[in-house]
């Protein structure tokens, strides 16, 4: 325990309590309403490294910037709750905002190292959740870059905290401040637009995935296949895999969430989540329809090579039955014989060199109809 936080809570004590606590909580939101009258406020301290932004909100709308040192005195009623995002923060500052807000320990240990795969899990009075991320950087042939998102979610909290994410949460967060109405649902409205944020990030990547794809398949049936478009094919497909892994468990996430067994989540946040679960469905059949697709290719391009193949080798059988004809006569009379027909025939010489050029003519003609040349 923190503590700040005992020397806080050993002042409230008896029927006052809760009382008490309410106090405290609109004392730290003094400065922000202050500033909202007009009145001087002093002036607010540098967040430690890894505090992207910490705010409360109350009825929807943003009332106050908590401190990470309050936020083990927080305990606010039951329209306010505190929004805390945090980037690749350090095991220090992780371990405060344990002890200020409670977390379970194997959850932080998770949040610490990364590297989970996505999932959901609960932990007494508090939700735990585990998101990837994913992104291409600008360029061709650029490699897919993956990231992690986990999200602590409570009865009047919700801290995110991003690994490797190029993509910020501040334009998530104005978004959901510029309606009140649905960010009154509390910390679970905040969830789904964390979850649905990410999943529409999944889009642009699938969809670049099948650009490639048809840029493929026109190689593959318009030029002449290679071991690069094999290699290229394989390539993609490994990329397709990777994102498969991110958005598949998904699935059982968005289920979860969608059941009445979570009292984190009010009921009325349940249709936004089949909405999110709608969009990681449709994902995973572009993904399916493009997986066989690149199978078949795959499997034409594979052939093709082999077409080739066989063509080169009649081309090559043609040609040696071809020069093969004046070789074996060439032999034949090159065997120094002194009794041999045609030797002492004037006309020998021209007559078997023609005969050589029309057998070679005409067998360049016959593999020529019959497509071997």
């Amino acid at each position: 325990m923190n503590p700040k936080r005992e020397s806080d809570e050993s002042k409230l004590s008896g029927p006052a309590a809760d009382a008490g606590r309410h106090d405290l909580w609109q004392i730290r939101r003094m400065p922000i309403d202050a500033l909202a009258q007009g009145s001087a406020a002093p002036a607010a301290k540098a967040p430690p490294s890894g505090v992207i932004n910490c705010a409360a909100y109350a009825g929807g709308k943003r009332v106050a910037t908590v401190e990470i040192d309050d936020l083990g005195i927080v305990n606010a009623p039951p329209d306010e709750f505190v929004w805390l995002g945090l980037y690749e923060p350090s095991e220090e500052l992780l371990q405060q905002v344990q002890r200020a807000l409670e977390l379970h320990d194997l959850a932080i240990e998770d949040a610490h190292t990364a590297h989970q795969r996505p999932k959901l899990e609960q932990y007494q009075d508090s939700l735990f959740v585990v998101l990837r991320t994913v992104h291409r950087a600008a360029g061709e042939n650029a490699p897919l870059e993956f990231g992690e998102t986990h999200i602590f979610v409570g009865r009047n909290y919700l801290v995110t905290v991003r690994h490797g994410s190029l993509r910020s949460h501040a334009g998530l967060r104005t978004r959901c401040e510029s309606t009140p109405a649905l960010l009154a649902k509390g910390p679970g409205f905040v969830l789904y637009a964390v979850m649905d944020f990410i999943v529409d990030q999944y889009f642009p990547v699938v969809e670049q995935l099948e650009e490639s794809f048809e840029e493929l398949e026109e190689q593959i049936f318009t030029e002449c296949s290679t071991r690069e478009t094999t290699r290229s094919i394989y390539s993609l497909k490994r990329d397709l895999v990777a994102v498969k892994r991110t958005i598949m468990p998904l699935v059982e996430v968005c289920n979860r969430l969608m059941k009445f067994d979570l009292d984190l989540i009010p009921h009325e946040i349940h249709p936004y989540f089949r909405d999110v679960h709608d969009h990681v469905v449709r994902l995973n059949e572009m993904i399916d329809g493009l997986r066989e697709l690149l199978g078949t290719a795959l499997e034409a391009n594979s052939s093709l090579i082999s077409e080739q193949h066989t063509v080169q080798t009649k081309r090559l059988a043609a040609w040696a039955a071809i020069i093969a004809v004046p070789t074996m006569v060439a032999g034949v009379y090159g065997m120094n014989f002194e009794s041999m027909p045609e030797l002492h025939w004037e006309l020998g010489y021209p007559v078997v060199l023609g005969s050589m050029v029309i057998a070679c003519v005409a067998l360049f003609a016959g593999f020529k109809r019959s497509g071997w040349l």
